[in-house]
């Protein structure tokens, strides 16, 4: 399993080719557009909606909530930015990186998340798609667990 700890060495996109990219597919760059893809660009960690609103909102007092969702919502459903399912509705989002396709590990006390390139599901999914007569079009695939700097907290405080 090839796990990749540093994101900044394999980032893919930059703002400039998002905003070339959103272009080409017909929408606009508005400042509160430019605003959400740069907080995004910025972190090298997951951000809820709610954590790229607080750090909007600083730039743009007036910026709703729904402005937020609706812009995540077309970054992610252009692929370009990775959007992580944490429990339940929660979501948070990421750049694109790794460029290839990648799954997580996500630490249920802290909410770190490692991700990793391997993945040998290709058995699976014909397998599914033969008894169930889907069409696959692709997966998602989330480990919930403790990182090992929460197990050791965890052990020295009890």
């Amino acid at each position: 399993m090839k796990i990749i700890f540093n994101w900044r060495d394999r980032m893919v996109y930059t703002e400039k080719k998002i905003e070339r990219e959103l272009r080409q597919h017909g929408h606009k760059i508005t400042p509160q557009r430019r605003t959400v893809i740069d907080a995004i660009v910025q972190s090298h960690e997951h951000l809820t909606p709610a954590a790229i609103y607080e750090k909007v909102r600083r730039r743009h007092p007036g910026i709703g909530l729904v402005t937020i969702y609706r812009t995540l919502e077309m970054l992610a459903g252009l692929g370009l930015i990775c959007e992580m399912h944490a429990g339940g509705n929660c979501r948070s989002y990421l750049m694109r990186r790794p460029a290839e396709h990648h799954h997580h590990l996500i630490c249920s006390d802290c909410g770190r998340v490692v991700d990793f390139t391997a993945c040998d599901l290709a058995g699976l999914e014909r397998r599914l798609a033969k008894e169930t007569s889907f069409k696959i079009s692709g997966h998602l695939l989330e480990f919930l667990g403790q990182c090992r700097s929460c197990r050791k907290e965890k052990e020295t405080a009890g």
